[in-house]
């Protein structure tokens, strides 16, 4: 075989798992998703409040850039298990325990991809104009009315990279998903997973194609993040 059918062997994804893929994906959405929302706040928050415990605020939230993914897990695992308060409450309610399951993946990652979320809104709302909303507030406008007609508008670009980077991101985890998940096929299993499932077993051939695979997603994703990068900048915050 040539070098060069060698190369593209390496890109047909046509004997991907795809079940696999779809999970990879469908955990990412989600992730993002319930990131944007819960995000919102406590960016603003941090971005426009006086209180003192912003800075510890901070910290926490930035604790997954720096903490490895197996100590992350690891105390989830624990607070998500049936001997854990979360665990313990999940099941008393008929929700039964969260390691091991989707549901429990997606809390564990929401956790880890947090800060990368919370960093490009915080950066939006701080370039936000407070003299738009210092006068929208003399004409009587509501916090919830400037937030929604003024913020949300002028951080549109955070959001949108904000929403790049958290999906990105959560695309590549592999400690905090191998911890909570389990690496269950058809349930937990997601694409990091499996390439070191396939890595362990010595497929590199299956490996190349599913890290091709996150390759090009990755590339694309950084692509659409420089082009934003390039767009009109958010007006700058008045001091």
């Amino acid at each position: 075989m040539s070098t060069e059918n060698s190369f593209w062997t390496f890109f047909d994804w046509s004997q991907l798992d795809w079940s696999v893929v779809l999970t990879t994906f469908e955990l990412a959405f989600w992730v993002t998703f319930i990131l944007i929302i819960v995000s919102t706040p406590i960016s603003w928050w941090l971005a426009s409040g006086n209180s003192k415990a912003r800075k510890l605020v901070s910290v926490i939230v930035a604790l997954p850039l720096v903490l490895p993914p197996t100590v992350i897990g690891f105390y989830l695992l624990l607070l998500l298990s049936p001997s854990g308060w979360i665990g313990q409450l999940t099941d008393a309610i008929g929700l039964g325990s969260l390691a091991f399951s989707f549901s429990g993946l997606v809390i564990a990652s929401c956790v880890y991809s947090l800060p990368f979320v919370v960093q490009p809104l915080y950066n939006a709302f701080l370039r936000v104009d407070r003299e738009l909303l210092d006068s929208a507030a003399t004409l009587r406008a509501s916090p919830m009315d400037r937030f929604f007609s003024l913020v949300l508008p002028l951080a549109k670009q955070g959001y949108i990279g904000a929403a790049i980077l958290g999906f990105a991101h959560t695309l590549g985890e592999f400690g905090v998903v191998l911890m909570i998940g389990g690496n269950i096929p058809g349930k937990t299993q997601v694409i990091a997973t499996q390439i070191y499932d396939q890595v362990e077993s010595l497929n590199y051939a299956s490996a190349h194609q599913l890290s091709a695979f996150v390759l090009v997603v990755a590339f694309v994703t950084l692509g659409l993040l420089a082009i934003l990068n390039r767009g009109q900048p958010i007006q700058r915050r008045s001091h």
